[in-house]
């Protein structure tokens, strides 16, 4: 079930009932979690002492649509009022060979021997399905391994010895981490510790999973809680070893922290969305090779935009982020050093909204970040809100006069300035279009037929 819709209790009820007896019909796994934890409750799973066959013949029996969706790792789909809950025999795992998956698994176990092979103690709890309603759930919860009180110290423990579950698959560690930041909990001492042993199984995980991880991390009510583990542990060297540099890089008097904590600091202020947190992530990932200090003792970081955005881009290509998401990220990169001030005309004001058009970044967008990049300074934090305030207020303006931002956004189109010019098409046709829309830049009432023809035959006089 989806997130935020929670237990449909008749269909939950209807499944309880077609495979008693002898079901031991358990919910196990995140939902259990997050239901004590008070938080909204995701994905549903159960788990079954009874076969695969079972579960499909008894659901059937009772009129229920059982599908075979994973009959390898003894999990069969079953729909009640349109509800489809995944249904996994009590199972233990074989060896793990490839780092991520089981060779085999051994279905018929204990319940206990399967809560045995999750990852962490937060994971590996269960509970009647029959005790979901009842005021004392808690009572009926079934936590051989204490997971039920490292909830209550806000701690993630690996199940059993770390070094074995991160063995077993690479993606724990990161998961850890991950947790770490939705859940701002620690992570438990002997359990992190254990992390940097098993970083060469961590890194042959595939990047999709590793970017799905990293944006759920980032994105997270406490995204330092999980970043700093990431990188104390060496596991942000396996996928984004450039920000490694970061780390200790002192800056100038505008700042409070240096370049890493700074980074945490964004992070932490820019809304919850992908393309901000990745962003506020990597903005300064440039900064480190580009540190000079003048004989005053200033620290500057001449050109690090540009920088940052071609290691950014290395980044997000080796991670596999899709276009859009890539894009949006570059943008924020490439303009968050673009301060407007009171001294910026209009013009000037319209240009650079034209070159937030032009990488597809909204006005709005960019506002976000920004601030979150001011606060981020740690110094002057109620002045920068100001300002911040002044500059998107008169940007704002801007925009609303919907001023041509774009060369097609121009009175006359590229076939019209041919068909003035009385000559085929050519680069000249986009040199003439960009000198036309500086024009209408500095003043929009330009932007009229009668207007930008006088301009075109100028400018096309003027390059005969």
């Amino acid at each position: 079930m989806k997130q935020g819709q929670g237990p449909n209790q008749k269909a939950l009820a209807l499944v309880s009932e077609a495979l008693a007896p002898g079901a031991q019909l358990m919910v196990v796994g995140g939902w259990v979690r997050d239901h004590l934890l008070g938080r909204v409750a995701g994905d549903m799973d159960l788990a079954t002492a009874l076969m695969p066959e079972d579960v499909m013949r008894r659901s059937k029996a009772a009129g229920l649509k059982a599908l075979p969706t994973g009959l390898q790792h003894g999990t069969v789909t079953v729909i009640a009022n349109s509800h489809g809950f995944e249904i996994t025999t009590f199972r233990g795992d074989g060896d793990y060979r490839d780092g991520r998956h089981p060779e085999s698994v051994h279905l018929g176990v204990s319940l206990r021997e399967d809560l045995a092979r999750r990852d962490f103690t937060i994971n590996a709890m269960a509970l009647p399905v029959d005790s979901l309603e009842d005021a004392e759930t808690p009572e009926r919860l079934v936590d051989p391994f204490g997971g039920k009180s490292d909830l209550e110290q806000r701690i993630i423990r690996a199940v059993g010895d770390p070094l074995k579950r991160f063995a077993e698959d690479g993606l724990r560690p990161l998961r850890a981490c991950r947790f770490a930041s939705q859940l701002g909990f620690d992570i438990e001492e002997i359990t992190l510790s254990a992390i940097p042993k098993r970083l060469d199984v961590s890194a042959k995980v595939s990047v999709e999973r590793v970017f799905a991880e990293l944006t759920k991390l980032l994105c997270g009510p406490d995204p330092k809680r999980g970043l700093q583990p990431l990188a104390d542990s060496g596991l942000l060297d396996l996928w984004m070893p450039e920000l490694r540099p970061m780390i200790g890089c002192t800056q100038n008097r505008h700042h409070r922290f240096p370049v890493w904590e700074h980074a945490l600091e964004a992070v932490a202020f820019a809304l919850p969305e992908p393309a901000l947190r990745w962003a506020a992530l990597l903005h300064d990932v440039g900064k480190p090779s580009l540190r000079t200090a003048d004989e005053t003792g200033g620290v500057h970081f001449y050109g690090h935009e540009a920088l940052s955005m071609e290691i950014t881009s290395a980044i997000l290509a080796r991670l596999k982020v899709g276009h859009a998401l890539s894009r949006e990220v570059l943008a924020l990169v490439r303009h968050h050093g673009t301060f407007p001030t009171d001294e910026w005309s209009d013009a000037a004001c319209r240009r650079f909204l034209a070159k937030l058009s032009e990488d597809g970044l909204p006005l709005k967008q960019w506002g976000h970040f920004r601030i979150a990049d001011q606060l981020a300074k740690g110094i002057d934090e109620t002045s920068n809100m100001l300002k911040h305030q002044i500059v998107m207020t008169r940007l704002g303006k801007l925009a609303e006069e919907n001023p041509p931002l774009s060369t097609r956004a121009l009175s006359l189109d590229g076939r019209a300035l041919m068909e003035l010019a009385g000559k085929r098409g050519g680069p000249w046709v986009g040199e003439l279009q960009n000198h036309l829309l500086a024009a209408v830049l500095e003043d929009p009432s330009l932007n009229s037929s009668e207007s930008l023809g006088s301009l075109a035959k100028n400018w096309l006089h003027s390059h005969a």
